[in-house]
């Protein structure tokens, strides 16, 4: 059965720890209710808000991916219009004096407004946080620029926001791509590459996990 986590990039990277039972949040969100026609950044600023309400400040929790989901597919006639957007953060929190526990939140914003906001009792791994990074390119912007590159299109609603762990530390990547071809577009940048500046020049190929 699928659930909707498979159609994040990183699905497989969610690993399960036992401590204690802590509560755990899965519903609507209060916090991150936007209007119609919202941007990505907006998304973001709204979750990050949200965490630092329920866990502190950023030492409390750490954001780690935002991914989109296009309205239709990128290598087709395409706006760059939005069907969801997910917000992905790692919290550690505490259920006794003794003990402790971590979890996955995401908050997911629909086209209509909506927005869930569901826990996962585990871990998140292969990304670096991006609490501290300065995310100079917007969305949108990372959208065009793919747009008027010269690279085929991969076949894709997919987007995902990320600094990946890898042999090469570089900036946070948008990634617009499916399993066998991304395009990356540099978040600081804006410089854009068919292959993961992590992993340029290594030849050690970079899956992105089960995207549909």
């Amino acid at each position: 059965m699928k659930k909707f986590f498979m159609f994040l990039m990183s699905l497989a990277l969610i690993v399960g720890v036992s401590a204690c039972t802590c509560t755990q949040q899965k519903g609507t969100s209060e916090l991150g209710e936007v209007a119609e026609g919202f941007t990505v950044e907006q998304t973001i600023s709204l979750d990050r808000q949200a965490m630092f309400l329920q866990h502190g400040d950023d030492d409390q929790y750490r954001w780690y991916e935002t991914c989109v989901k296009l309205t239709n597919w990128l290598d087709e006639e395409n706006d760059g219009a939005i069907d969801m957007v997910v917000n992905v953060f790692q919290t550690i929190e505490q259920c006794s004096e003794t003990t402790f526990d971590t979890y996955v939140y995401k908050y997911q914003h629909l086209a209509d407004g909506t927005v869930n906001e569901e826990a996962v009792h585990g871990f998140w791994v292969e990304d670096y946080p991006l609490n501290e990074e300065a995310i100079v390119i917007t969305f949108k912007e990372a959208f065009h620029k793919v747009q008027e590159v010269n690279l085929p299109k991969p076949h894709t609603r997919n987007v995902v926001l990320r600094k990946e762990i890898g042999p090469i530390e570089a900036n946070p990547q948008w990634i617009f791509g499916n399993l066998h071809e991304q395009i990356y577009v540099d978040a600081v940048t804006g410089e854009v590459s068919a292959t993961s500046p992590s992993f340029k020049g290594l030849n050690l190929g970079t899956p992105l996990g089960e995207w549909p």
